[in-house]
């Protein structure tokens, strides 16, 4: 992988764990913060659809496909993390999609990594395993673990779907703005109906949620521009060492346990990065 791409994923991987953190942390409002990331996205959406050119009519179908997908992706994120903690949802979600990826990349448009890509794959699948393994014979919740995987494939699907559309628009800037706005009426929905008969929203979520909304625009448009510069199942990967963050964050700030197993998966994923970055 070139150097520009893997600092751009890694960038992402760090700021998309940031905003995870920030909604698992929300607890109680974690709709208002959730609704105050989707508004982000939107805003930002509006914004680069008014700057960039428009994406060409051969990325609409991707661009559609995406943005059910991602309907799907916040409603099961939401649910995750009202289940289970965040060193275990996110590294479950996260390390599930990108072989998921590059099993598709490789069938649908003929990418495929080399052996040493796959050997990282296979570490970063590896360290997942382990994950789900020791939370099994713990006290997480066996629906938790589902919705973690069922999460890890709508991100596979719709990075798929995303790899392949901003490839095809001609304008990776229009596509993004197009994504961020067709996606919010969804997450909208399920946050106004989670508050419904709330008589007062704390500003101060909605605030959160807003920070959280630009680390999460950002996130997702750095690893949006790396697609067009890398393999599709490289970025993918790479772009999971946010696990790596995630899983310090939740044993260290949230005091989440059993704290071993979760850095020993952690770092099968870093691995698995660091194989697919300089093999990829």
């Amino acid at each position: 992988m070139e150097t520009a791409a893997l600092a751009l994923v890694l960038g992402a991987a760090f700021l998309h764990a940031l905003w995870n953190a920030i909604l698992k942390a929300a607890r109680g409002e974690r709709a208002v913060v959730l609704a105050g990331i989707s508004a982000t996205h939107a805003l930002a959406g509006i914004a680069l659809i008014a700057l960039a050119e428009p994406p060409a009519r051969a990325s609409w179908l991707p661009l559609g496909l995406s943005t059910l997908l991602h309907y799907a992706y916040y409603m099961l994120l939401y649910r995750g993390y009202r289940l289970g903690d965040l060193s275990l949802v996110y590294p479950i979600a996260r390390g599930l999609a990108p072989f998921v990826v590059a099993l598709s990349a490789a069938l649908l448009i003929g990418e495929v990594l080399p052996v040493q890509g796959w050997v990282g794959l296979a570490a970063i699948s590896g360290g997942i395993g382990l994950l789900a393994l020791q939370a099994r014979g713990g006290t997480a919740s066996p629906e938790a673990i589902a919705v973690a995987a069922l999460l890890g494939l709508s991100i596979a699907a719709y990075s798929v779907s995303d790899g392949i559309g901003i490839r095809a628009s001609g304008s990776a800037l229009g596509y993004m703005g197009w994504l961020f706005v067709l996606e919010f009426p969804v997450p909208l929905a399920v946050t106004l109906a989670r508050l419904r008969g709330r008589r007062r929203i704390e500003p101060r979520s909605v605030l959160i949620g807003l920070g959280g909304g630009i680390f999460a625009v950002t996130a997702y448009g750095l690893v949006l521009y790396a697609n067009t510069l890398a393999p599709l199942g490289a970025v993918s990967a790479v772009r999971e060492s946010s696990v790596i963050i995630a899983a310090l964050i939740g044993v260290v700030l949230f005091g989440e346990r059993p704290w071993r197993g979760r850095l020993l998966a952690a770092g099968c994923v870093a691995l698995g990065v660091l194989l697919l970055a300089s093999g990829g």
